[in-house]
């Protein structure tokens, strides 16, 4: 059984939050970092607290470190050892194989988190803008009373309107297709597939081929963490809408090719289920709106295109060993809302996420590097992920028709990436190891 009362809610569970900020953080003194995190991992929610009083709490915590934060912590050499190579080399030094060059390169990320002086992040979400406020205030002062823990850089991260629904700058709905896992208590919707073993998004519990994957020591930072991908991409709504409006003559046209570059229609509706208009209600409706496959329904990729974003990043039955591929993700919007119909004002704006699983490389460098980037997908040839593959103007996006297919040439980049990390996030246990660290002559010892 899942130890929920050790697992950190992001894991398991979405705050009902409208607003948050992330803290980036590094420590120029072990002991202040240990002090910071002694303080704060007492407003940690654990998956069990957070299901016992949702509707009540007002603020959720998390906190995470870099490789280089649990070395500047004090973890000693031989446990640090025990990581996996894509987590200790961190995500800059991934950046050729996640497709993080040319604009994406780390040298142009925000925040500092490029830096390997990155440590940690705290993840603050709150329900709303008058705890947001207070949240902060609190964690400005727990910072300033542990000189010796710097602050980085934030990031504010905000709903967007409208409000009955979370999606992205461009329009589209989110949250749509999310993986279940086993014993964590929810149902997949129809078409979401099979409960997941536990080991492929949380460490000490057995993954899909019943292997307890090897994972770091001591033992407790074995069990119930996980590991999170930080992206922060910057959307590019103006160029986005000047896009459909060039390869659309009429609203119904130009809403058609953004179904296609997604997979859905803005609405979250499918274009399996309704490849010839929009259906609102369908995309509304969990118990519909993930429940087909594209082998039986779409092989050829007449409603849904072989290389868009949807087909791309979850191929459904179209691709082998899936159960070993999902991800689980988190995260929301940043930066000011564009109106429909406003000239694009030069803000930044995007999404920040968090993917989390069990293993970067398999997961989510997989899905990077073969699934958004990679030119022959699907054979198709001189394209990557239309929404967030690496794009130089190059790019083909090919719209599969009876009885010619359109291709649009010259696909410009949507997003940019403008920050990236590999972040361990550990039990609420492990949390307090961590905090108990006292570094002496080199050694780690447990104290207390």
């Amino acid at each position: 059984m899942l130890e929920f009362d050790d697992i950190q809610h992001i894991l398991l569970t979405r705050a009902p939050a409208l607003t948050g900020r992330y803290e980036f953080l590094s420590f120029r003194e072990a002991a202040a970092g240990r002090a910071w995190l002694s303080a704060i991992k007492e407003k940690v929610h654990s998956v069990a607290a957070m299901r016992d009083n949702v509707e009540g709490d007002m603020r959720w915590v998390t906190v995470a470190f870099t490789w280089n934060g649990l070395r500047a912590l004090g973890l000693d050499e031989a446990s640090l050892a025990t990581f996996p190579e894509e987590f200790r080399q961190g995500m800059v030094a991934r950046a050729e194989t996640l497709g993080d060059t040319g604009a994406n390169a780390p040298e142009h990320w925000y925040g500092g988190v490029a830096s390997p002086d990155l440590h940690a992040i705290a993840i603050l979400f709150a329900r709303d803008a008058t705890e947001h406020a207070r949240c902060v205030s609190e964690h400005e002062k727990l910072v300033a009373a542990c000189p010796g823990v710097e602050l980085l850089s934030v990031l504010d991260v905000e709903a967007i309107p409208p409000f009955d629904y979370a999606h992205d700058h461009f329009g589209y709905r989110d949250r749509l297709s999310q993986p279940v896992i086993e014993d964590s208590g929810e149902d997949p919707t129809p078409g979401s597939g099979a409960p997941l073993k536990a080991g492929e998004f949380i460490l000490g519990y057995p993954d899909e081929y019943g292997v307890i994957a090897d994972r770091p020591q001591p033992e407790m930072l074995a069990r119930n963490g996980s590991y999170m991908a930080y992206r922060r991409l910057q959307e590019h709504v103006g160029k986005f809408r000047d896009f459909l409006r060039q390869h659309g003559n009429t609203a119904e046209e130009q809403e058609l090719i953004a179904a296609k570059l997604m997979g859905r229609w803005r609405s979250g509706a499918p274009l399996v289920l309704s490849p010839d208009k929009d259906d609102p209600v369908l995309g509304a409706d969990m118990q519909r709106n993930n429940d087909f496959n594209y082998k039986e329904m779409d092989p050829h990729g007449y409603a849904v295109p072989l290389g868009s974003h949807a087909r791309r990043m979850n191929p459904r039955d179209t691709a082998a060993n899936m159960n070993r591929r999902r991800m689980i993700r988190r995260g929301a919007t940043y930066g000011p809302y564009l109106p429909d119909g406003a000239p694009d004002d030069g803000a930044d704006r995007g999404i920040a996420a968090f993917v989390i699983c069990g293993s970067l490389i398999r997961q989510f460098e997989f899905a990077q590097n073969v699934w958004a980037n990679d030119k022959n997908f699907h054979e198709l040839e001189n394209e990557r992920d239309p929404i967030i593959g690496n794009h130089d103007g190059t790019m083909e996006f090919k719209i599969p028709s009876r009885p010619i297919r359109k291709k649009i040439v010259g696909l410009p980049a949507f997003t940019t990436v403008r920050g990236g990390a590999y972040f361990f996030l550990p039990g609420l246990k492990a949390l307090s190891y961590l905090a108990s660290l006292n570094r002496e002559d080199g050694v780690n010892a447990s104290v207390g």
